[in-house]
């Protein structure tokens, strides 16, 4: 499925959202692995957190807010909250952090305003 950048986020279709969220997820999948495997040659270890992406701009009740909640986004405090997109069942912040940093750039290359963050636990 080709996926062309809209100028407004609302003008996405529903299949499309979900081909971002899709992309989106592949690329944090990705990206956290590389790292694990790369930087920390497969050891899970210190220092350990959170990351995710926050996604602002988008309605609840819209296509892709609906989208957003199928995919398992939570709506809070004013913005979608996607927890560990990459998926990465390890502790290392940085492992999650490569990989929110990679959905987040995925989203804002199709015009969502979405930033990564991290926490250390």
């Amino acid at each position: 499925m080709a996926t062309i950048t809209q100028d407004d986020i609302r003008e996405y279709t529903a299949e499309e959202v979900a081909h971002i969220i899709h992309t989106a997820k592949s690329a944090a999948e990705r990206a956290s692995a590389e790292y694990l495997h790369n930087t920390l040659k497969g050891e899970d270890w210190m220092p350990c957190g959170f990351a995710s992406v926050e996604i602002y701009e988008v309605r609840a009740n819209s296509r892709a807010g609906k989208i957003f909640k199928a995919a398992g986004m939570r709506k809070t405090q004013g913005y979608w909250w996607w927890n560990n997109p990459g998926g990465l069942l390890v502790q290392n912040v940085h492992a999650k952090a490569e990989g929110a940093s990679a959905a987040a750039q995925v989203l804002r290359d199709y015009g969502f305003r979405a930033y990564a963050v991290d926490r250390l636990d």
